[in-house]
């Protein structure tokens, strides 16, 4: 897929409630513990930030993020596993900052399992620093899992 990376056309689009079934399978193949279809309803209908990165007319990946007042909480980001690791989350992340420039945002944080390493490894490249734990904030298959708290100044 990388060699014709480069000539496909993606685009950045905010997420309607025909996405939802697409988002789904993504994220129910992506994560142990998925969001229900009613949460990415209850996203869309209550003015969250919710946005699909689509690939030549395929939806390869999402993001949701709350925005309160000059504060961007980032709660949910995900890339089809056949497509990790070709730069779409960098680009995902990169459309959002440049977004919350526009918006006068002034910081973004999120949560992150330690155990996502691959994740870990690109907000530190898009300049995130851990600000903080939460102690058992994921559940895990034998019990929870602390999350790193992470946060990225827009204004700098």
């Amino acid at each position: 897929m990388s060699s014709i990376q480069n000539s496909l056309v993606t685009n950045f689009l905010d997420m309607e409630e025909h996405h939802i079934p697409d988002v789904l399978v993504i994220e129910r193949d992506s994560y142990g513990y998925p969001w229900s279809e009613k949460i990415f309803y209850d996203c869309i209908n209550n003015n969250y930030f919710c946005k699909v990165l689509v690939l030549d007319n395929k939806l390869i990946g999402y993001l949701i993020t709350s925005i309160v007042q000059n504060e961007c909480h980032i709660m949910n980001l995900c890339v089809k596993k056949e497509y990790r690791n070709f730069g779409y989350g960098k680009k995902i992340l990169n459309q959002l900052f440049n977004d919350l420039i526009k918006l006068d945002c002034e910081i973004i944080f999120l949560e992150c399992r330690p155990s996502n390493e691959q994740a870990m490894k690109l907000y530190s490249s898009l300049g995130y620093n851990e600000i903080g734990k939460r102690r058992n904030y994921y559940p895990a298959p034998n019990g929870y899992e602390d999350a790193i708290i992470l946060a990225k100044n827009v204004k700098k």
